[in-house]
């Protein structure tokens, strides 16, 4: 989920060819609820960001896992094992 725009994110969609579409949350609600914003830093400057956090949710709703501090190029396979 994204705080960018549904139309940023249906244009980076179709710009990197998925076949699914990704979840847009600009209000930040739904991005709150799940503590994936928080206090970042960067060149000794503090600031609200949105954080890079995953949960593995199974089909009737319950939190199966927490994945804090996710790294895009091995969080794909992570989950793949968590699943087997």
């Amino acid at each position: 989920m994204s705080a960018d725009s549904v139309k940023a994110q249906k244009n980076f969609c179709s710009k990197q060819e998925f076949p699914f579409q990704l979840l847009s949350d600009p209000e930040k609600e739904t991005i709150r609820a799940y503590e994936a914003i928080g206090l970042k830093k960067m060149y000794g400057r503090e600031y609200e960001g949105i954080l890079r956090v995953a949960y593995l949710i199974d089909e009737s709703g319950k939190i199966e896992r927490a994945y804090e501090k996710v790294s895009p190029k091995t969080h794909a396979d992570e989950v793949l094992k968590d699943l087997t």
